[in-house]
């Protein structure tokens, strides 16, 4: 049996603890008012030797004491306030976005790794895969992640629909109503699909059907341990295909509802499997990184170098997977030139070129120069230092998807970001090895269980 030690869980909450405090850091300093924004850029401004609308506003509104405005400079100076004024309260509810949308950035995160791992252990049932079987228990302690990831999430978006934060621009009054000057037409023609009610009630039938799965899973595994028959596996395996056809609908329609709806003028009929195949990199890195450290500890004895070499095999042809399915969306969008998809990566190659381009050699040419090669995928350190690149790239990739839509130029991976990311992964470890620990790390009952200990390739 696994031991979770006390170290590694006091740096589970000392994580999340440090979190805690990045992510209130980010609240705090966000702008109370338009006012201090306005400031904000008055400063900017006289920092540059330039002077900004509202400064001519002023200027021109004390000279009105001595000369008398023609009605052309009047209306000029109005038209330049209206525009000074938007403009400021464009960036306020951008900053104020920021905390919030470094929150989501890495709770959605977390929520698709887990997710897919919970997805991956399933295929590997349904296919009966043997060598996978004594990776079983590890994969079932990092699905030990989903019930709380998922139920901060429901939290997160039920906050949304109830306005205490407006990363999703669709849920504000009046954009389907023809009578209001918030109306959008593109909004309201969606508004079928993109609308509280019906948005809310699909979040919670995907949360409450992935974690029904995990809990009947979960159980149904622990009891083949003790079974001489296979009534528990081939449950196991019913379930599992269920699962798989539900979570196939699911996983792309809460990319549309989660991710897509973001930004509601825009859509793409590939980016649910995008979202996929993103989730399943890192999902996939995540249980090959879990289990090299187990076997560090003296843990997963039965677990050779075939296994890593294997998981590390997946890690490569998935990264190849997901550049596949980056090329396809972005040239065939590009291609077409049509303003209503354009628009999508003109904003990212504008406003966040470093993220969006450096995600590429991250995502694709690092794991590919390392892994190509078979000996590497059986070290150890190899697996781990491709893995964190990975990871790391696929967080930028996630970044990218939520940030321009929220807080458009006002993006920095600064206190808020990192705080979300220390929160997240805190909660990770917690979550992981506590499951891990109430298990043996062995599925004894499965009838492949041999084929796996003596896998070799």
């Amino acid at each position: 049996m696994y031991q979770f030690s006390g170290k590694l869980k006091k740096l589970a909450l000392a994580l999340m603890a440090l979190g805690i405090i990045g992510i209130a850091i980010g609240f705090i300093s966000s702008p109370s008012s338009i006012d201090e924004v306005k400031e904000e850029l008055h400063n900017a401004h006289n920092a540059h030797g330039s002077h900004d609308a509202h400064t001519a506003v002023v200027t021109n509104h004390g000279e009105e004491a001595h000369h008398e405005k023609s009605s052309h400079s009047s209306d000029k100076t109005h038209v330049e306030e209206s525009a000074y004024d938007t403009h400021a309260e464009h960036l306020y509810h951008q900053q104020k976005n920021r905390p919030w949308s470094a929150i989501y950035v890495a709770l959605f995160f977390f929520v698709g790794i887990t997710l897919l791992v919970l997805a991956f252990n399933a295929i590997q049932r349904v296919a009966q895969a043997g060598w996978s079987i004594v990776l079983f228990r590890v994969m079932e302690g990092i699905t030990g992640n989903l019930l709380p990831v998922t139920i901060l999430l429901l939290v997160f978006l039920l906050l949304g629909s109830a306005h205490v934060h407006h990363l999703f621009v669709w849920m504000e009054p009046g954009t389907v109503d023809p009578l209001s000057d918030n109306y959008d037409a593109i909004i309201a023609g969606k508004s079928w699909w993109l609308n509280v009610p019906g948005w809310s009630i699909r979040a919670i039938v995907y949360v409450a059907g992935w974690n029904v799965y995990r809990h009947l899973s979960r159980k149904a595994s622990l009891a083949e341990d003790n079974e001489t028959n296979l009534v528990s596996y081939k449950k196991n395996f019913k379930m599992s295909v269920a699962f798989l056809a539900f979570f196939l609908f699911t996983e792309s329609m809460m990319s549309w509802d989660w991710i897509m709806s973001l930004d509601p003028h825009w859509f793409s009929t590939l980016f649910g499997w995008y979202v996929l195949a993103t989730f399943m990199v890192s999902a996939v890195t995540v249980i090959a990184m879990v289990t090299v450290y187990l076997q560090s500890k003296g843990y997963l004895e039965f677990v050779n170098d075939s296994h890593i070499h294997d998981l590390a095999k997946f890690m490569f042809g998935f990264s190849i997977f997901w550049t596949y399915l980056w090329f396809s969306q972005f040239m065939l969008i590009w291609y077409a030139d049509m303003p209503e998809e354009t628009t999508y990566f003109v904003q990212r190659f504008e406003e966040y070129k470093l993220p969006f381009l450096g995600m590429i050699p991250m995502n694709f040419v690092f794991p590919i120069l390392l892994l190509i090669n078979s000996d590497y995928k059986r070290i150890p350190h190899f697996v781990i230092g491709a893995g964190v690149v990975v990871l790391l790239g696929h967080y930028l990739d996630v970044f990218v998807m939520i940030m321009p839509a929220t807080v458009g130029g006002e993006w920095f991976i600064g206190v808020p970001e990192i705080g979300a990311v220390l929160f997240f992964i805190g909660l990770f470890i917690y979550t992981t090895f506590t499951t891990l620990a109430k298990a043996p790390l062995l599925a004894k009952g499965n009838p492949f269980l041999h084929e796996s200990e003596t896998f070799h390739y």
